[in-house]
């Protein structure tokens, strides 16, 4: 059995102008090293939107983005192997700020566009005002999953060299073997896929992560390949929970009933798409919360970032606006002079 291991960007942002393995190569033990130019099938791959690279080719996105894969006898002599990849980059500016993302006079840093969906809630009279308004803005930063059982996978070729057998920790086989196959350039029945326990994941399993690159060490050397992360590798490899930006407004009678809720998202779902548009629709359509209000004016933006790609985590955009229509709710119980609990039980 050989060792993978994976090259990853030390930039959020950068043009790749070279990249030279033959150091690498030199290395006893170092059986083979793969980048964007070995993929024989689909280069991209994504849950909704194939729009991540299995390797990067021209452009870094993000820090930790795949650009390379080792196999050789063990982990030291990968690790060796990774430091002797010469990589020549062209750093480029980076987008950091998904307000900025947003904006349609920010340069894409990516051929789909920033801004990856909008989606708007409007119901009612939106005229409506109440005799008491309260508004606030609220900061949500990024979250990790953090499950105990770390990326690992093992990859057996067929003798004939013409499928693969992956048993690998993830939430959904039957969405990776589709990705995994296309990216193989091998039809679903030659890649089999087995459920190597979960580990935990809380919805950072959903997307690819060393999956694709395991396979294709096999299927290159023709030999079984084990590859697994650190934590800190780890923190790179899965998506994780949006941060957002929101802001929100609530209009209420001076008994504390909701009148109107106007509410503005921008969630950054970092250098590639994942499921950055049903988190946020989701996040949208829990602006209110768990309490009746007939008006509504929800705007809801999910952007690309040179941040850590976002997607699937425990809430799936819903604990975004919970955070924020929960605190608008106590703004409100204070500015209506009522008990916390009273204001929610009346709007219930």
């Amino acid at each position: 059995m050989l060792i993978g291991k994976t090259l990853r960007s030390p930039h959020q942002h950068a043009r790749i102008v070279s990249i030279n393995t033959a150091p690498a190569l030199a290395i006893s033990g170092v059986h083979r090293i793969i980048t964007a130019q070995d993929v024989p099938g689909k280069p991209t791959y994504g849950l909704i939107s194939p729009d991540q690279p299995v390797f990067a080719a021209d452009v870094v996105r993000y820090i930790g983005e795949p650009i390379a894969a080792v196999v050789a006898d063990d982990e030291e002599i990968c690790a060796r192997a990774i430091d002797a990849i010469e990589v020549s980059y062209e750093v480029l500016p980076a987008l950091a700020d998904a307000r900025l993302a947003k904006d349609p006079n920010t340069p894409s840093i990516h051929p789909d566009g920033n801004v990856i969906r909008e989606q708007n809630v409007i119901t009612g009279d939106l005229n409506a005002v109440g005799d008491v308004i309260v508004e606030d803005h609220y900061s949500i930063g990024m979250q990790d999953q953090a499950f105990l059982g770390l990326e690992s996978a093992l990859a057996i070729p067929d003798e004939d060299g013409a499928g693969v057998e992956c048993h690998v920790a993830t939430q959904w086989l039957h969405e990776d073997l589709g990705q995994v196959a296309a990216c193989l350039d091998l039809p679903e029945s030659a890649v089999r896929l087995v459920l190597g326990g979960v580990g935990g994941a809380f919805g950072g399993r959903e997307d690819l992560s060393l999956q694709v690159h395991v396979c294709l060490l096999a299927l290159a050397t023709g030999r079984p390949v084990k590859m697994h992360y650190s934590r800190s590798e780890s923190f790179l490899g899965h998506v994780h929970r949006h941060p957002a930006e929101i802001w929100m407004r609530h209009h209420a009678t001076s008994e504390g009933i909701l009148v109107k809720i106007e509410a503005e998202f921008v969630f950054d779902g970092g250098a590639y798409a994942s499921t950055s548009s049903a988190v946020l629709v989701n996040a949208v359509t829990h602006a209110q919360g768990p309490y009746r209000c007939e008006n509504a004016d929800v705007k809801g933006i999910a952007v690309r970032t040179n941040n850590l790609p976002c997607g699937a985590m425990r809430g799936f955009g819903v604990v975004q606006a919970c955070f924020a229509h929960e605190r608008q709710m106590d703004l409100l119980a204070q500015a209506c002079g009522l008990d916390p609990l009273e204001i929610r039980r009346c709007n219930a």
